[in-house]
């Protein structure tokens, strides 16, 4: 029979674990990693306008850039059409150890769903196992993260960037949005794995076993 166990802790995690994998997918996917060097925004003195400056931005594989006129907006896409064209070797490490982490995270955002009515598999403790699943998650994104700067030297990034640019030292870039979601989702995902263990001792306190034993199929305590 299934029991619905609803308790704040094992909620928070839910939802917690869920966002957190919407967060790091959204964060590779984003061509808003690095924001490329000033540069003139000729369509504004082609078109009587005050001079303007704009900025590209440059993902792990994806870049975003003004294209044409100022009405023509900004094209953003892919700059690599296969794996092998990504700017460097160390963002392609980079993006294994993120899509395997980011992967792992969405696997578990999936079961977590589950566990407020299935809370252990093979008489393991569905909390237990997702935890340990987050916490390894959390070392591959850190791994990542932790190759990413590495490729600050490359061609691509030079021409974004300047040619002081180095691994570890962006020169005239700076770190966009996507990065610091990224950085924000992998600290989160190590919190995951810690709040994991808290809605496994929620989830089987006395009063949830007292509640089953009134053959309640539906629990839900603060």
């Amino acid at each position: 029979m299934c029991h619905v166990i609803v308790t704040c802790r094992s909620m928070l995690w839910t939802l917690l674990s869920i966002v957190v994998a919407f967060a790091e997918l959204i964060a590779f996917m984003s061509p808003d990693w690095l924001l490329g060097s000033p540069r003139p925004d000729s369509s504004s003195s082609r078109t009587g306008g005050d001079p303007g400056e704009y900025r590209p931005s440059l993902g792990l594989y994806s870049r975003c850039l003004r294209v044409g006129s100022r009405a023509a907006g900004v094209s953003c896409g892919p700059y690599a059409g296969t794996f092998a064209e990504v700017a460097s070797g160390f963002w392609q490490a980079a993006m294994l150890f993120l899509a395997a982490g980011t992967l792992v995270l969405g696997i578990v955002a999936c079961i977590s769903i589950f566990s407020l009515c299935f809370q252990s598999i093979l008489k393991k403790s569905l909390f237990n196992i997702c935890g340990l699943m987050q916490a390894i998650a959390g070392l591959l994104l850190m791994v990542g993260l932790m190759l990413y700067p590495g490729g600050w030297g490359s061609d691509k990034v030079i021409s974004y960037c300047g040619k002081e640019a180095s691994p570890f030292r962006p020169a005239q870039c700076t770190l966009g949005w996507a990065f610091y979601t990224a950085i924000g989702g992998t600290l989160a995902t190590f919190l995951c794995a810690v709040l994991s263990a808290q809605a496994e001792i929620a989830t089987s306190s006395d009063k949830v076993q007292e509640e089953i034993e009134e053959g309640k199929s539906l629990i839900c305590l603060l």
